[in-house]
């Protein structure tokens, strides 16, 4: 077969990234795409398709205030603090005419992921003081809501005057999913269906460039006190001469001076190609002397389909609890989510107020604990309903054999248990689905239900899914709140150490190597192609790897011990047993450590370690070799469930009493058992974290 050369899209060094450091807590929760917002108030940093990310701000996109008192007093701001780079170019006669006038010396912003809480003190009436409090739906042990692309902004104004005051809190959303995708024309708004005193309005995007369409939600909820009206569209730019264009700037005027809307169009005619509209909702509210009223708005976004350059088309984790119409779904989550967020804060509070209370944790440490979560929202991440891609009929199962001339199952012997386990495993894996993946259910028991599958980049700039050894250090934070989806990732893994992919491919130090090899743990689990085209990292051979298969054998036997799964454990077992065996290649003297090669691949040692370095006596004569652990004879191999010294080794199995990782060393007696046939029966009652 030809040759592929390796995709030189995993990472773009002439890339020029923006100052990042105006970023604040992101919205949405896991999975479903992320909207990032500035602590300067304003959206930005877009990542709603695979690998893409619209860093630019949408300057349409803003909450703003509006204030009027008896006598004739107003006040009106935009509730963001663009630099004034940002703000340079805007048409004067679009959203460049609204009130940009935020004294950012009078706003506090505090960010503690999930939430976030901005704090206009004196903005833009000097006796009023406001508050914004973000939430997003990222509740850990929660495999629904926890899927959910949509956001709260909970908004209390408090009157510290003499005198009441009207207060008109303002929505505007762009039809746009960054970049320039606002421009390309066909997009057209709609109202929402009101029901529950919510009111809102569906942005349909018609998505260009070959990805799937999107739809927005922006909403409000009436309560006592609160009125909402909705602006269903307006044109950004000036009005076109002859034409009717309700613009940006009479959208503005009509929410300055009614504070609410009332002749806007009802409906919207599909955008030109050039042109861009964007839609409003504004919540109208008196607040009295001396107290208080509280307004929430939501936004949510639909985009059903996760698209992959190869072709494969998957659905959304939360498709599976609100189908596949993305006009229903980006409406039902926003209203859901205005009638439900003060449970989901609930359980977020719940889950961070242990951590926030201890005393015994440094002042900044609680905060970066949380606030690094952000990743797993804003990391490009996918959450998948599990289910078979939708197009699969160009991926070929020519390269399904799992036949290999470097390692094979020649060594195991017919009835080992780990060798059918293995090859049971491998049966079953080209039954599922096809051969040339690390996607199916299998290992999934039948009666094990999916969580859907999971993945996030190593980096923003650096695109590769699931990097292994990247995600061996960050994935206590998946473990400890999202168990079910640490552990289907790591059963991704499994199943790909069973694959081999002979594919040729041309790694950048010129050598031309298969794809994927047989009991190797790939370095991701692809670009391109997720699942089915493993390994897109190619810089070096990731089957001459020294590091991945270690990690892979420790992260299974921590995730067992922190679950308790004991189906989990069943399903690996094949995998990391073959994982060990694989390792024994690179133990060139026999004492137990891997050597080191010229490939640059994480080593541990250069020749043989010193306990078992020849003495003069034996210079010249090579170290007889342990034998593989499946070829133990009956005199060597130790009873099963003991080390080779007697000591009952089952117990390794167990989450230790305080709750703490197991250790490495327990792990290599376990994986030095002859004859393994671990674990057919719970290996402890386990615990499943709530840490930060």
């Amino acid at each position: 077969p030809a040759i592929e050369i390796v995709d030189a899209s995993v990472y773009d060094p002439f890339r020029k990234w923006m100052d990042n450091c105006y970023r604040g807590v992101p919205l949405g929760a896991l999975g479903s795409g992320s909207i990032g917002r500035s602590y300067r108030g304003y959206f930005q940093h877009f990542q709603i398709f695979p690998r893409m990310f619209e860093e630019k701000p949408i300057l349409a996109n803003q909450f703003s205030a509006f204030v009027s008192r008896p006598g004739g007093k107003s006040y009106s701001t935009v509730l963001s603090a663009p630099k004034a780079d940002v703000l340079k170019g805007i048409d004067r006669a679009g959203i460049g005419s609204w009130d940009w006038k935020l004294k950012e010396k009078n706003c506090t912003y505090n960010g503690l992921f999930p939430r976030s809480w901005t704090v206009y003190d004196g903005e833009p009436d000097p006796e009023i003081k406001i508050t914004c409090r973000q939430i997003s739906p990222f509740i850990p042990h929660n495999y629904k809501e926890s899927s959910f692309p949509v956001a709260v902004f909970t908004f209390t104004v408090q009157n510290s005057g003499s005198t009441p005051a009207d207060v008109t809190l303002l929505f505007t959303w762009a039809n746009s999913v960054g970049g320039k995708s606002e421009l390309t024309g066909n997009h057209t708004n709609s109202r929402m269906r009101a029901r529950d005193g919510v009111h809102g309005v569906l942005l349909h995007h018609r998505t260009a460039d070959g990805h799937p369409p999107v739809t927005f939600a922006i909403a409000s909820q009436e309560t006592g006190g609160v009125r909402v009206t909705c602006c269903p569209s307006f044109a950004m730019g000036p009005s076109v001469p002859g034409g009717e264009q309700f613009t940006a700037k009479d959208m503005w005027e009509e929410a300055k001076n009614r504070g609410a809307f009332g002749g806007a169009p009802r409906a919207s005619a599909s955008s030109r190609p050039g042109s861009s509209i964007g839609a409003a909702v504004a919540a109208a509210t008196t607040v009295p002397a001396g107290g208080m009223r509280a307004v929430s708005f939501a936004l949510s976004w639909s985009c059903p389909e996760v698209k992959f350059p190869a072709g494969r088309t998957y659905h959304r984790r939360y498709t599976k609890f609100l189908g596949l119409d993305r006009d229903a779904a980006a409406e039902q989550l926003a209203h859901d989510a205005l009638l439900e967020h003060m449970k989901w804060e609930s359980l977020i509070e719940e889950w961070q107020r242990p951590v926030l209370h201890d005393k015994r944790l440094p002042e900044w440490y609680p905060v970066a604990l949380f606030n690094e979560l952000y990743y797993l929202n804003a990391g490009g991440t996918i959450w998948t309903d599990g289910l078979p891609p939708k197009k699969t009929s160009f991926a070929s199962s020519k390269y399904g054999s799992t036949a290999m001339e470097s390692f094979s199952l020649d060594g195991f012997h017919p009835g080992d248990p780990a060798a059918d386990g293995i090859l049971r495993a491998m049966a079953t894996a080209e039954e599922r689905l096809e051969a040339s993946s690390a996607f199916g259910t299998a290992p999934l028991g039948d009666s094990e239900e999916s969580v859907g599958r999971f993945l996030y980049l190593e980096g923003m700039e650096y695109h590769l899914w699931n990097t292994y050894d990247v995600h061996f250090y960050a994935s206590f934070a998946l473990l400890s709140l999202f168990p079910e989806l640490e552990l289907s990732l790591q059963r991704d893994f499994a199943r790909a150490v069973l694959h081999h992919d002979p594919r040729p491919m041309r790694t950048l130090d010129g050598a031309t190597v298969p794809r994927k090899v047989l009991g190797a743990v790939p370095h991701d689990v692809g670009l391109r192609d997720p699942w089915f085209q493993l390994n897109a990292y190619m810089i070096h051979d990731p089957a001459r790897w020294k590091d991945l298969n270690p990690k892979f054998v420790l992260q299974a036997y921590r995730d067992v011990a922190a679950t308790g799964d004991a189906a989990f454990a069943a399903a690996v077992w094949p995998a990391v047993y073959l994982a060990m065996a694989y390792m024994h290649q690179f133990d060139r003297d026999g004492d137990g450590m891997v050597e080191k090669t010229a490939a640059p691949t994480r080593p541990t040692t250069s020749g043989p370690s010193p306990a078992s370095a020849p003495t003069p006596a034996a210079s010249g004569s090579r170290p007889s070799r342990r034998p593989p652990p499946w070829r133990a004879s009956s005199a060597t191999a130790a009873p099963r469930g003991t080390s080779s010294s007697g000591t009952d080794v089952r117990g390794a199995c167990t989450t230790p009493s305080s709750g703490t990782a197991p250790t490495s060393t327990t792990t290599t007696a376990a994986a030095r058992t002859a004859g393994p046939s671990w674990p057919t029966s719970s290996p402890g009652s386990g615990t499943r974290a709530r840490a930060g």
